[in-house]
């Protein structure tokens, strides 16, 4: 069945020539998520013939550390490579897809925000020191980008769907502290997936189940909501929000407006040059088809689409509507690829006894 719809020769499938010549693997410019705790053979007949930039962990997916890994592996086999990125969303706190008994739990980004209004150096260490940790755990089953950190600025009075998960409300603090996080993972052999751009902290309502709208002036964007993602512009990897921003686009959310993608998230008030995902396409925010929500997204100038739920009749939709990666996209992925280098070797249970030094916890 999936072979079928997907048969059709097009040039713009993966491994097509690009226009400066050498032979690139374009995959479908999505990353999928998967039912349950296995493939199944449709899901496996599926991914094999969209060919998907990599797939996408939740906590329906995760049960034992053996069992990740041999989904992990599957999905790999499915789309016939090794390297096929798998993405989670492990912040700690609230949002961890892998929770106890089998892993750790890890606190919410609140908590070395909260150290470095204390003491900043502390709160950088500990916060680089809680991703390192992290990206051994992730590692350890093969996922190899984690959706994190949020880099958002709350306010007062905002949704509670950011609240924890944010650093703190000091753009400057949150872009420190966002910054030691990145470092940590990679230096775990894991990617960052800085987020939510163009920031997500001043929205009023849960974008997972409606779309918010920010009526702040442009001014105070830039000064606080921008900030924190133009000093990480340098970081590969990065997650568009569903979130109208009314004094840039009155009619869009960041994820589907080519003026907030062109202007301000790859433009001079942010100037972000990494691969761009979209936030999740089967999100309440969002409306219409799944196919013309991933159109609307990659026409908007993102790079990468992300749906997650594993509903096929709506993978089906997607995957026909979403083309190989662009020659820009592929650019940008190799480089995020280039930065994942080998972990480096670490004392886990001698990071372990200093991050509960730092936050005055018990040891994880």
């Amino acid at each position: 069945m999936w072979g079928v719809w997907l048969s059709v020769p097009d040039p713009a499938l993966p491994n097509a020539r690009n226009a400066s010549g050498p032979r690139r693997a374009r995959h479908r410019a999505v990353v999928f998520g998967a039912a349950g705790t296995a493939l199944t053979a449709d899901e496996r007949a599926f991914f094999r013939d969209a060919d998907p930039l990599g797939f996408i962990l939740f906590r329906r997916n995760c049960d034992t550390p053996e069992q990740v890994r041999a989904l992990v592996a599957e999905m790999r086999a499915a789309v016939g490579r090794a390297d096929a990125p798998v993405l989670i969303d492990q912040e700690g706190g609230r949002v961890a897809r892998m929770r106890p008994p089998h892993w750790p739990a890890f606190p919410p980004m609140r908590a070395f925000g909260d150290l470095a209004a204390r003491d900043a150096a502390a709160g950088r260490e500990a916060a680089r020191i809680n991703a390192r940790l992290l990206a051994l755990m992730l590692a350890d089953c093969g996922v190899t980008v984690d959706c994190a950190p949020v880099c958002d600025v709350p306010v007062e009075g905002a949704h509670d769907i950011i609240g924890d998960r944010a650093f703190c409300g000091d753009p400057a603090r949150v872009a420190d502290l966002a910054r030691a996080t990145c470092e940590g993972l990679m230096a775990g052999g894991v990617l960052p997936v800085v987020k939510h751009l163009p920031g997500h902290g001043r929205a009023f309502a849960d974008s997972h189940a409606e779309l918010p709208v920010v009526d702040a002036p442009r001014a105070a964007l830039e000064a606080t909501d921008f900030a924190p993602f133009r000093a990480l512009a340098d970081m590969p990897l990065g997650m568009v929000a569903h979130v109208v921003l009314k004094a840039i686009d009155p009619d869009r959310p960041a994820s589907t407006s080519a003026v907030v993608v062109r202007d301000v998230v790859r433009g001079a008030p942010i100037g972000f040059d990494g691969l761009l995902f979209s936030d999740d396409l089967s999100m309440g925010a969002l409306v219409g088809g799944m196919r013309g929500r991933a159109e609307a997204v990659l026409a908007a100038g993102l790079d990468v689409v992300l749906h997650c739920n594993g509903v096929m009749e709506e993978m089906v939709a997607v995957a026909e509507g979403v083309p190989a990666m662009s020659g820009a996209a592929v650019r940008r992925w190799e480089r995020a690829e280039a930065l994942r280098g080998p972990a480096q070797p670490v004392d886990a249970g001698e990071l372990r006894a200093r991050l509960a030094e730092l936050l005055g916890t018990p040891q994880v």
